[in-house]
C-alpha cells in the first residue's frame, strides 16, 4: 500500500456544508431562531460550546427520527467540496470530518463524498423519538484537535503534513496546529487567529493554498 502523504480534517457546518444542520432541526421543532441564536453564540467563541450544545439538543426533544432525511434534502455541499475531496484522494491524502454536529446528518455526507474518518456527536433516540439527549462524550474543541493528532499517528504523519479547517471558535486548537490552518468563511474570532484564511465560499481554493504552501517549502 502506497504511503499517505497527507491528512486534511475539516469542520462540517459552514464549512463543509453551506448550512448548521442543527439549526435545521431546531426549524423542523419550531424552535428555529432559538436554536440559530444559540449556534452563532457557541461559534464566536462566547459560550462554552458542550453547555450550549446541550441546551440546543433539549429544545429537539421530541422530534422524529425520520427528520434526518427530511433536513437532508436542506443541505448543499459548500462549492468545491467534491472538487476537493477528489483531488487530495488522487494526490494521496486522507481526509477526516470532525463536526460537533451529529453522525445522523454527517455520517450520510461522509457517505457520498468517500471521507476516510467521521467523528461527530450521537443524538439519543427512543423508540423512534430524539429525547432531547446526547449520547456519548460531546465533540469539543479539544476532541476535534485530538483527532487530528490520532489520525496523523495512524497514518504516521507529522502535525506538519496535515491541513485543518473550520470556521468556528471550537475548530481553533486545531487549525493552529496543524501545518497548514485555513478558516474558512469564519467567525472574526477564528480569522484573527489562523495562519490561512479563505474568505470565498469555495473549498477548492485549499489546493491554492496548499500548492503555495509546497512550493515555499
Amino acid at each position: 500500500m502506497d504511503k499517505v502523504k497527507g491528512l486534511l480534517v475539516m469542520d462540517v457546518d459552514s464549512t463543509l456544508i453551506m448550512e448548521e444542520g442543527i439549526d435545521l432541526l431546531g426549524e423542523e421543532a419550531g424552535v428555529g431562531a432559538q436554536v440559530a441564536a444559540i449556534t452563532e453564540r457557541a461559534m464566536r467563541g462566547e459560550l462554552d460550546f458542550e453547555a450550549a450544545l446541550r441546551e440546543r439538543v433539549a429544545l429537539l426533544k421530541g422530534l422524529p427520527e425520520d427528520i434526518f432525511a427530511q433536513i437532508a434534502e436542506r443541505i448543499h455541499f459548500t462549492p468545491g467540496a467534491e472538487e476537493l475531496v477528489d483531488e487530495l484522494h488522487k494526490r494521496g491524502y486522507k481526509v477526516g470530518l470532525v463536526s460537533g454536529g451529529f453522525h445522523e446528518t454527517v455520517d450520510r455526507l461522509a457517505e457520498q463524498l468517500g471521507i476516510d474518518y467521521v467523528k461527530a456527536n450521537r443524538l439519543e433516540i427512543q423508540q423512534g423519538i430524539l429525547t432531547g439527549q446526547v449520547l456519548g462524550e460531546i465533540v469539543t474543541k479539544e476532541t476535534k484537535l485530538a483527532m487530528l493528532k490520532a489520525w496523523a499517528a495512524e497514518n504516521k504523519l507529522e502535525l506538519n503534513q496535515t491541513i485543518a479547517m473550520g470556521d468556528g471558535a471550537n475548530d481553533l486548537p486545531m487549525i493552529q496546529a496543524a501545518g497548514i490552518g485555513i478558516a474558512f468563511m469564519a467567525k472574526p474570532i477564528v480569522r484573527e487567529q489562523a495562519p490561512y484564511r479563505i474568505d470565498v465560499p469555495d473549498l477548492s481554493q485549499v489546493l491554492e493554498i496548499l500548492d503555495t504552501f509546497k512550493r515555499i517549502l
